[in-house]
């Protein structure tokens, strides 16, 4: 029941797992859907849309707002069918005079206690409320306009982003159950009982509230009460582009709605495998950069850093830019030209920059910011599993038994799946943090680490080979797993040499730093507790020792068998959206797409068959080496596609 076009569909409450299986029939149309199915759902399933407010496909039923009523042959009563699992033989009907009665009955109560301003409200056009009036037919209040009511309430526009206009509010729940269940914050509450129930962040505004500004409370309510400012100010978007955010490593998709070329607001979508219609304050309300005065949108050249940038036609700047560069090579050599991608760019954008790096300059003078915080992760991951990848999407949490966090910390760094993380704790998962400082999952609502271990910085290598170390001596290994799944001579080398006093928590215990009998703890619950699942961030891989350390996490979970199913893995958090892509595509000096060196003839030889020009044998010159450090050639002109290297480059310098 899709008034808004722009509007994603909503089947109204979760998708069940497993085989559809349960047969019924709703207002005539037979359906199969998964056991746990809720009525409402499998009637949308069937194209029989129920009318409903409280409840929405992200969050589970709530059975609040008595609109979504039902008939079941058999069964006495109009039950919510939002809350009604299906049953085998089921018969359903969602319209007949009585439930029309009802329907219309409880839609008067809501208008009655409603403000009457819908063609100049913002939401007129994607309100909830305004489209079940319409779908039950109401077309008048009984109960009229001047009894006790709760029109009139200030606005509270504390908050930089969204206003909470209670006077609006039908009290359905779905914002304080979208701040519970898909943020986890908690900042939400319903005050008072009966009609004196209503929507509180706390004691106070919004902006004095623990609210994080996810926006998920905004997403979830069905009417004006909760609306984005700048939706307020520009009115309702008239089309929608899909998108990904790029601010940090989850790549959340969304739908940027607009008016014309102007974004009027991003809501995340539905369809995005990270975030699955969650965002975090930045994707869902930093957006501002797009429209910002001082955005560059057109090229702009300079002769030199003294002289003030001029504006310039893209056919002019284009072919500035290639003499130059021509220029410098026949002054400097071949190798005097470079480039650098970047892992906020599309695998299509990356590849061809590195396709004319190497084709068109004649070198391999191509590399990206990834090679630093993903090139442990690609080596380790690639000597023991035989692919760079992490193992797991990020949906996989949500059967993680156990949770190994090692040098990362997600509610900082990837919120949007840390959202998911937090509420798999909450529903009974372990956690155990390995990391010097106490970032905020080691303890907050309703979640506390099960272990803390708090190591030396530097001395990570020595805590995984330690638990590796219990994990043999205790002979808690997964021997099914090994047998069927790796070699058995490469493992019975590992456990000999894992074995040894040396790397026993007792014998590491003064260099870690880390407690003997807590690091034993931790390793039993990692190898005995279900599913397994570790990540990590660039606490592990910006270290000198990055790639033994993934290596050893990776032989960790062998060992035990936490590879190869949900729930489980070795999985990377990664610095931006796309450090796997950049990287797969072939940004890395002395390597091709697909990890194939640079120096392979049969590589090359393929390579210079499509693209119809040879490439260089030795290995290019990395992003150090273009500004002049790490004791190689300096670059003296690189094209720089998607990065400012000065603003996000530690340490950089003109070049």
């Amino acid at each position: 029941m899709i008034m808004n076009p722009l509007r994603e569909r909503d089947l109204g409450t979760p998708a069940r797992k497993g085989e559809a299986t349960v047969q019924l029939t709703i207002d005539g149309q037979p359906i199969a859907v998964a056991a746990g199915t809720s009525i409402m759902r499998a009637a949308a399933l069937a194209g029989v849309e129920v009318p409903k407010l409280c409840a929405t496909d992200s969050l589970e039923a709530f059975g609040s707002c008595r609109l979504c009523l039902v008939e079941i042959e058999g069964r006495g009563g109009t039950p919510a069918s939002c809350t009604t699992p299906v049953a085998p033989g089921m018969v359903v009907r969602t319209q007949s005079d009585k439930l029309g009665r009802l329907r219309r009955g409880v839609m008067e109560l809501y208008i009655s206690d409603h403000p009457l301003d819908c063609l100049t409200c913002a939401a007129n056009g994607d309100c909830e409320l305004q489209d079940m009036a319409g779908a039950v037919g109401l077309r008048d209040v009984r109960y009229g306009f001047d009894g006790e009511n709760h029109l009139g309430q200030a606005v509270d526009d504390s908050n930089p982003y969204f206003a909470f206009d209670p006077a609006k509010c039908i009290v359905c729940n779905r914002c304080v159950r979208a701040c519970d269940e898909v943020q986890g914050t908690f900042a939400l509450t319903i005050q008072g009982r009966g009609f004196d129930s209503k929507v509180a962040p706390g004691p106070g505004s919004f902006f004095d509230s623990d609210c994080v500004s996810c926006g998920a409370c905004v997403q979830a309510c069905p009417t004006a009460t909760l609306s984005e400012k700048s939706l307020i100010q520009l009115g309702q978007p008239r089309r929608v582009v899909e998108t990904t955010c790029a601010y940090c490593g989850v790549g959340c998709s969304f739908r940027a709605e607009m008016q014309g070329e102007t974004v009027v607001r991003m809501v995340p979508s539905k369809g995005g495998g990270a975030n699955e219609g969650h965002s975090c304050v930045k994707g869902r309300f930093a957006w501002g950069y797009a429209t910002h005065a001082e955005r560059q949108t057109k090229p702009m050249l300079r002769d030199s850093i003294d002289d003030p940038w001029r504006t310039v036609s893209w056919e002019e700047a284009i072919a500035h830019t290639a003499a130059r560069l021509q220029e410098i090579q026949a002054r400097y050599g071949n190798g005097a030209i470079g480039g650098i991608t970047s892992s906020r760019c599309t695998n299509e954008e990356v590849f061809v920059v590195q396709k004319m790096v190497r084709a068109a300059f004649g070198n391999n003078n191509v590399d990206t910011c990834a090679r630093v915080c993903h090139s442990p992760t690609g080596y380790g991951l690639k000597t023991t599993f035989g692919t760079s990848a992490g193992t797991q999407d990020f949906k996989s949490v949500e059967a993680a038994d156990v949770i190994l966090l090692i040098g990362a910390n997600p509610t900082a760094a990837h919120p949007v799946f840390a959202s998911r993380m937090k509420q798999r704790l909450r529903e009974g998962a372990r956690l155990i943090v390995l990391d010097p400082r106490r970032i905020e999952l080691v303890r907050t609502p309703h979640i506390a680490a099960e272990h803390h271990l708090q190591l030396r910085p530097g001395t990570n290598v020595a805590v995984i080979n330690a638990m590796a170390h219990v994990i043999v001596t205790e002979e808690l290994v997964d021997q099914s797993f090994i047998d069927a799944r790796c070699e058995t001579d490469s493992f019975e080398h590992w456990a000999s040499f894992i074995s040894r006093p040396e790397h026993s928590p007792e014998a590491t215990a003064d260099h870690t730093g880390v407690p003997a009998d807590l690091l034993r703890q931790a390793a039993r619950l990692y190898a005995t507790g279900g599913n397994a699942a570790i990540y990590y961030g660039l606490g592990v891989t910006e270290h000198s020792q990055g790639s033994t350390m993934v290596m050893g996490m990776a032989n960790l979970a062998m060992a035990t068998g936490n590879i190869g199913r949900d729930g489980v893995g070795v999985n990377p958090l990664r610095g931006q959206n796309n450090v796997q892509g950049a990287c797969d595509m072939g940004s890395f000096p002395h390597e091709f797409s697909g990890y194939r060196h640079v120096s392979d003839d049969a590589t090359r030889e393929m390579f210079a068959s499509l693209w119809g020009h040879g490439t260089e044998r030795s290995a290019g010159s990395a992003h150090p080496q273009h500004a002049g450090r790490g004791g190689g050639r300096r670059v003296q002109g690189a094209l720089r596609a998607g990065r400012g290297h000065r603003a996000v480059g530690p340490g950089t310098r003109p070049m």
